[in-house]
């Protein structure tokens, strides 16, 4: 055991909880954790003596010795580690989530980046719950086809936040090569058994879109053929899609692209990060702020084909 050390995901196997909630405990140092490349590792004494001390039992007599001199050893190397990073949870699915988690890292020593890749609502109640420090969020109301404000607004009450454009991107129907069944329009679902639909999970923004769609285009449930299948990524339902198992999904553009499937444009969503403002937040906020009005951070999306025309921009505070 020694030697063993586990990834957050058989972490989480182990404790039986979600990888969320692992990422709160290395966060709040319940449980010690560093970094191997982009993925966290936790030794597994280190993972013995959090279970030992939940129980109220004290540490091993070994590993508190262990513990005493590696740390005078390594604050002898280097003093500065008393002033260790601040983990921060960045949570959302989109790669331009990385590209902003590395630009961080890059940019100032006071952060340690950690990802959470749940759907927007998930993640908005994931920061209502202290659990989340920077989440992302693409949710469409039907009525206004106003993206993530009413959304937020209602979620983080009685809460101080400030919403950023990160990007925008087009999102639509994943569809065959050729569009056999000439899909173009939300019209088009109805009452056709024949095609065969994936849905996205619960909570997802693409979820979303698709129920707020069916509710003001007076679409039943039931009259969508696997409305009640699930998969859990946009590529998920692109592989689906490009596989033959289904004949339609809906997702963002880049998706289909990579899947090698035809896609039938819906919307442009507005795809955000929300920052909750806090004394303990205002530095991060002014990072986070520099990184999305950058050139360069800019030039890196541009370069993924995002629309970069609002990144960067304050679209709400409270």
């Amino acid at each position: 055991m020694k030697n063993e050390s586990y990834t957050t995901e058989e972490i989480s196997q182990i404790l039986k909880v979600s990888k969320l909630t692992v990422y709160d405990l290395i966060k709040k140092g319940k449980l010690k954790s560093y970094r191997v490349g982009r993925q966290m590792r936790v030794d597994a004494s280190d993972l013995e003596n959090y279970k030992r001390k939940a129980k109220g039992l004290p540490p091993h007599e070994e590993q508190l010795h262990s513990i005493s001199n590696d740390l005078a050893a390594t604050l002898k190397q280097d003093p500065t580690l008393n002033n260790a990073p601040r983990s921060i949870i960045i949570s959302g699915q989109d790669m331009c989530l990385d590209i902003l988690g590395k630009q961080i890292e890059k940019r100032s020593n006071l952060y340690r980046p950690l990802r959470s890749y749940v759907g927007s609502l998930d993640s908005l109640f994931s920061m209502y719950k202290g659990e989340a420090d920077i989440v992302s969020t693409h949710l469409i109301d039907g009525d206004t086809a106003e993206y993530n404000i009413p959304y937020i607004r209602k979620i983080l009450v009685s809460h101080h936040f400030i919403v950023l454009n990160l990007i925008s991107r087009l999102a639509g129907f994943y569809v065959k090569k050729g569009n056999p069944y000439n899909i173009r329009t939300w019209e088009d679902l109805k009452n056709n058994q024949k095609l065969k639909f994936v849905n996205r999970e619960k909570g997802s923004g693409a979820r979303i879109l698709v129920d707020e769609m069916l509710r003001v285009h007076n679409i039943e449930e039931s009259e969508i053929n696997g409305y009640l299948q699930e998969e859990n990524s946009h590529l998920g339902v692109a592989g689906m899609v490009a596989k033959g198992d289904v004949d339609l999904a809906v997702g963002i553009e880049k998706a289909a692209q990579i899947a090698g499937i035809d896609f039938v444009p819906l919307v442009k969503e507005r795809y955000d990060i929300v920052i909750l403002k806090t004394e303990h937040n205002k530095e991060l906020i002014e990072l986070v702020t520099e990184i999305l009005q950058s050139h360069k951070f800019k030039e890196e999306l541009l370069a993924l084909g995002y629309d970069v025309t609002q990144t960067g921009n304050i679209l709400y505070e409270q």
